[in-house]
């Protein structure tokens, strides 16, 4: 009998070791890769697109759960086209009004998994001072160790379409800019 409790005891330790190794874990954004873009079409020909150079936040990712939460934030003032002249109408109240809101946040508080494979990332869009609901696609989600850092980075792609007019931002559509805009947010970030 006193075999039978023991055995049962260290079943217990191990399967409660088993749960603390499946925990989830904390991932840094690297700002180094990590970077959100958008894509609009401009009048019907070709597509104008920008970059938000500066991003920081972390994610949480428990794999045996399969479940996470993302929270990154982009500093508008840091949005690039390339056009000097665009890049400072974007900054204004027509578009990003980074005088009044100098930040866009996505809070992501679901996780989908297909198998193995994270499929989506359900949350919240916060630009202008409104927030709606996204749902991010993932694509090329993959974690691994990286060879210079000696630590474990996840990362991919994450794309939605978003209709600008929901924020605010609302410039243009009059005279043929879309509403409809295309984000991607590149993202890597580093198992802390």
């Amino acid at each position: 009998m006193h075999k039978s409790i023991l055995a049962t005891a260290l079943t217990l330790l191990a399967g409660s070791a088993g749960l603390a190794a499946a925990a989830p874990s904390t991932y840094a954004v690297d700002p180094t890769h990590t970077f959100a873009r958008y894509a609009i079409p401009h009048f019907g020909t070709s597509t104008n697109r920008g970059l938000v150079g500066r991003t920081s936040g972390s994610v949480v990712l428990d794999k045996a759960a399969q479940s996470g939460r993302a929270d990154i934030t982009l500093d508008m003032a840091f949005v690039q086209t390339g056009v000097p002249g665009l890049d400072a109408h974007l900054k204004g109240p027509d578009f990003f009004d980074v005088a009044q809101h100098p930040s866009a946040r996505f809070v992501g508080e679901r996780f989908v998994f297909e198998g193995d494979k994270l499929q989506q990332v359900v949350g919240q869009l916060t630009l202008r001072g409104k927030t709606h609901p996204v749902t991010l696609q993932a694509q090329r989600f993959n974690c691994y160790d990286n060879p210079m850092m000696k630590r474990e980075v996840c990362g991919g792609d994450f794309q939605a379409t978003i209709k600008r007019s929901l924020w605010g931002a609302s410039w243009g559509l009059d005279m043929g800019f879309a509403d409809e805009v295309q984000l991607t947010i590149q993202i890597e970030a580093i198992k802390q």
